[in-house]
């Protein structure tokens, strides 16, 4: 939750080749004070059933830039292998075929006492994100 001295941040991800929230995805965060600053890890979550992310660590206090990483190469492996073993027709043509995408890195600007919803929306070959509510 953001004070009138910090920004906080919240994030979901929808995985639009199945119209369905992505579950399990890795998301790392990370601050800085200034734009020459150097990035500092807060730590990450993971998502979960929603596709959301309800444990992030909160933002330090004069944070002004913020870096969510999202681990998509481990989430379409594992999607992919849940697949080839409802369906083993497919293992052949989605055999050693690398992940696009294996991370989505997303920087943004804050300013104290405002709330960002950063969603992440996602599939094998692009992705779109934009400043949510």
């Amino acid at each position: 939750m953001s004070t009138s001295t910090t920004a906080s941040v919240s994030t979901h991800i929808l995985d639009t080749s199945v119209g369905r929230p992505a579950e399990g995805v890795a998301v790392h965060l990370a601050a800085r004070s200034g734009r020459e600053a150097d990035w500092q890890a807060l730590g990450g979550s993971a998502t979960d059933a929603d596709g959301r992310c309800k444990d992030l660590p909160a933002l330090p206090e004069g944070t002004t830039h913020v870096r969510l990483a999202f681990d998509i190469e481990t989430y379409f492996a594992k999607k992919q292998a849940a697949a080839q073993q409802d369906a083993p027709a497919l293992r052949d043509s989605e055999n050693g075929r690398p992940v696009f995408f294996p991370e989505v890195t997303i920087a943004f600007a804050v300013v104290p006492g405002e709330h960002y919803h950063v969603p992440l929306l996602l599939n094998p070959f692009g992705y779109s994100v934009y400043r949510g509510s």
